[in-house]
C-alpha cells in the first residue's frame, strides 16, 4: 500500500520527534515548558565539573587547542552527548558556556538523524566562539541551529600535527571528540542549541 508524500512526511517527522523525546527521557531533565526544560540546581556543580574534564581532555588531545580558546571570545562545551538509533536516531547533551573561564550559562543540544546506526555512542562537543559577534550573535538568540544561524567549521588536523590554521580563521570552529580522539569528517549541521536554567 502506498501512501502520499504528506503522509510519509508526516509519519517520518513523528518518528524523530519520538526519537528526541525518548531519548530526552532518559536524562534526569525534567521539563517545565518545551521552550525552557529545567533541571535540579544540584546539578550545576556535575556539569561545570565535567565541562573542566572536557576541557581538560581536549587540550591533552589536540595540539593548540588551549591557545585557541583562550584566544576565544567564548567556549560552549557539551562533555557527553549521547546518541542512539537503529534507524532514527536523536543525540542529546548538557554542557556550559564558559567566558574568560568562567560559566555564564546552561545548554542543551540535540539533533536527529536518519539512517542505519546501531548502538549508542557517546563523544563531546565544543563550539569555540572566535569573534565577539559571533558570540553575540548566540547569546542573543532563542534557540540556536548549527550552519542555520552560523556557519560552524569542524577543526581538523593539520600535515604538522596542529589544528588547521584556515580553521582557525572562522568565526564559530568545533572540535569534535569521541573515544578514539578527534573525529574527523563530522558534521553538526542541524544540531540545536537551547539555553536551559539549572
Amino acid at each position: 500500500m502506498t501512501f502520499p508524500a504528506s503522509f510519509r512526511t508526516i509519519g517520518l517527522a513523528g518518528a524523530i520527534a519520538a526519537g528526541v523525546l525518548g531519548l530526552s527521557a532518559c536524562t534526569t531533565t525534567p521539563s517545565t515548558s518545551a521552550a525552557t526544560p529545567t533541571v535540579p540546581s544540584n546539578t550545576r556543580a556535575s556539569v561545570d565539573a565535567q565541562v573542566d574534564a572536557a576541557l581538560n581532555r581536549l587540550y591533552n588531545t589536540v595540539p593548540g587547542s588551549r591557545e585557541l580558546v583562550a584566544r576565544s571570545k567564548g567556549v560552549l562545551v557539551f562533555p557527553a552527548v549521547v546518541g542512539g538509533s537503529f534507524i532514527v536516531g536523536a543525540e542529546y547533551g548538557r554542557g556550559a558556556l564558559r567566558v574568560d573561564g568562567k560559566t555564564l550559562d546552561y545548554y542543551s543540544t540535540t539533533a536527529a538523524s536518519i539512517g542505519l546506526q546501531a548502538g549508542a555512542q557517546s563523544k563531546a562537543v565544543y563550539y569555540v566562539f572566535t569573534t565577539q559577534d559571533a558570540l553575540d550573535k548566540f547569546r542573543a538568540s532563542n534557540g540556536w541551529t548549527a550552519g542555520v544561524d552560523a556557519t560552524v567549521a569542524v577543526a581538523q588536523i593539520g600535515a604538522n600535527g596542529t589544528v588547521d590554521t584556515r580553521t582557525l580563521q572562522q568565526p564559530v570552529v568545533a572540535f569534535v571528540l569521541n573515544n578514539a580522539g578527534l573525529e574527523a569528517g563530522v558534521s553538526l549541521q542541524g544540531s540545536k542549541i537551547t539555553k536551559i536554567a539549572l
